[in-house]
């Protein structure tokens, strides 16, 4: 029996934060029904590249899941769905503020008969506030939250993210473990709630040093210039020889040295308090002297905090990984296509489905057995 088994989810969530939260839910056991537009669906069903008749991004996230397409300003349509809400235990959603209480499924409304239902919102900036109606997308949350002023390049621009942090670390993941203990305390308590997630607030944590500091001391870090964003050589990223580049972060004094005794550095520049930016110029020239192959080998068998930095497909492939099972799981759509399933961070104990994941639903394809009318596609 799965974690989550008999625990019903009505999903009005699109594109990314929300489908990421409601699949760890669905592979822990929880029936997820995609609720969505009798047109096209989730926008993310046209993204390229295909994965049979959706995008690979779509298959992905929504693999296990019912979906039932329906016009949410029909009435009769609406009054249908509140009566599937009635045996939901979640609802979660992804509109801006007021969109939900303008169609009468605001969480004010359905918990007056329904006092148990655990209602979760997720939006970039919030309910409330200045910014709570704008439009956006994760790089306009992490803007907004400080976090993509923090490293720069050469010419001091910040850099462009190269993760979806706004929507998976500040919306995906704070969903799902909102969700978690709501149910733990509904079962203590009986009762359930409603649940916000702003994406913008919930990337706090992930600069928690930042912040930290500047509230404690008012010295806030400057632009690519603090230990952890560029300003040190202990914590900075080199070019080789062969035009790749290694990850070194030997913050440690006893990594650092080992470091400068194994590339050969100067005694003069061990200690790098005084003028880092020298010392990292110094590292530089020598570490462009030798190539990523060169560097790995002789690092290898010393603690330095150092390696090369792997391509996307170099990374999915290595031994190392592979060895974890994390890309075992595979999709499949028809009899011959296959497509690895999203490796979830949660532990394998919880997922119990196999090595075989279900397929992602069609537009509407639960409409019939949940009593709405076939959608035609």
């Amino acid at each position: 029996m799965q974690p989550l088994n008999g625990i019903r989810v009505v999903d009005f969530t699109t594109l990314l934060p929300g489908p990421l939260a409601t699949l760890m839910l669905a592979r822990a056991g929880a029936e997820v029904i995609k609720i969505e537009r009798p047109s096209h669906g989730d926008e993310m069903r046209q993204y390229q590249p295909r994965f049979g008749n959706a995008s690979s991004s779509f298959a992905l996230l929504n693999e296990g899941k019912r979906s039932i397409a329906i016009d949410l300003k029909d009435d009769e349509s609406k009054q249908m769905l509140i009566k599937l809400i009635a045996t939901a235990d979640i609802v979660i959603e992804q509109f801006r503020p007021g969109v939900m209480q303008r169609l009468g499924l605001a969480y004010a409304t359905l918990s007056k008969s329904l006092p148990q239902l655990i209602y979760v919102s997720i939006t970039g900036y919030g309910q409330s506030g200045q910014n709570a109606n704008d439009a956006g997308h994760d790089l306009n949350y992490m803007a907004a939250s400080g976090l993509l002023d923090l490293v720069c390049d050469e010419r001091g621009k910040p850099g462009m993210p190269p993760v979806l942090a706004a929507d998976i670390a500040g919306g995906s993941y704070p969903a799902v473990m909102n969700i978690l203990l709501a149910l733990r305390q509904r079962d203590d308590k009986g009762m359930g709630c409603q649940i916000e997630i702003s994406m913008t607030d919930n990337l706090f944590p992930l600069g928690f040093w930042a912040w930290g500091r500047g509230m404690a001391t008012g010295d806030w870090p400057r632009r690519g210039g603090e230990r952890l964003t560029g300003g040190s050589p202990r914590y900075q990223i080199y070019k080789t020889k062969d035009n790749r580049y290694l990850a070194a972060a030997p913050l440690e004094q006893r990594f650092w040295l080992q470091f400068c005794e194994l590339i050969e550095l100067p005694d003069s520049m061990h200690e790098d308090s005084d003028a880092p930016h020298d010392v990292i110029q110094a590292v530089q020239k020598i570490i462009e002297q030798k190539t990523s192959s060169e560097w790995k080998n002789i690092f290898s068998s010393h603690d330095v905090c150092c390696n090369v930095v792997a391509s996307m497909e170099e990374a999915v492939n290595s031994d190392h990984i592979s060895a974890h099972g994390k890309f075992n799981r595979k999709i499949k759509h028809g009899s011959n296509e296959t497509l690895n399933a999203i490796p979830l961070p949660t532990d394998l104990n919880f997922d119990m489905n196999g090595t075989v994941a279900p397929s992602c639903p069609p537009l509407g394809e639960a409409n019939v057995e949940f009593g709405f009318e076939p959608v035609d596609v």
